[in-house]
């Protein structure tokens, strides 16, 4: 399954390989490693940009480092809340994170995943791979409507890496304590 991007200048690329149980994810940035790494790792900056506009999202805690752990929630406007939570097993600075990953409404479904993220001299290619259990679990998240939650956020990033700021009501992001 391969899914494109085409209102934005930037094309995000959803390549689902109908034999192995991955997901892989690709975009190019117009900002250097530093920033897109940045984006990535500080929670004042991922609550500005992850996940699909009409959620919001509140960071429990995000200790972006190898052994670190992250819990955020997501929350749609009639309260219902989507709980994510992992670890980070690897934090390499500007080349590459490893981590995983469990929406907490189907814990059993632990993925793998890796961004690599690629100097192209002043713009930046981040390749992500998740590894699911089950080539049934990676079509169910692909199901779940997370192509079009990585798309917007993926356009929100840009916004960020940009310097636009984005209006309250485009951006619906709070940290928690």
């Amino acid at each position: 399954m391969n899914t494109t991007d085409t209102h934005h200048r930037n094309e995000t690329r959803i390549v689902a390989d109908p034999h192995l149980p991955t997901i892989l994810i690709i975009r190019e940035f117009g900002a250097p490693p530093e920033r897109v790494f940045r984006a990535y790792t500080d929670p004042d900056l991922v609550v500005q940009w992850l996940g699909p506009r009409r959620l919001t999202m509140r960071i429990d805690h995000y200790d972006a480092r190898s052994g670190g752990s992250y819990r955020y929630v997501h929350r749609d406007d009639d309260g219902t809340e989507y709980g994510f939570h992992g670890v980070f097993h690897e934090v390499r600075p500007n080349e590459r994170i490893v981590q995983t990953f469990t929406y907490e409404g189907f814990p059993d479904g632990v993925s793998l995943e890796t961004a690599v993220f690629e100097d192209l001299g002043g713009r930046t290619r981040v390749t992500g791979k998740s590894l699911m259990d089950s080539i049934e679990a990676r079509d169910s998240m692909l199901k779940s409507g997370m192509e079009h939650g990585v798309r917007e956020g993926y356009e929100r990033l840009d916004e960020l890496l940009g310097g636009q700021q984005s209006t309250s009501a485009d951006r619906h992001t709070e940290t928690g304590s």
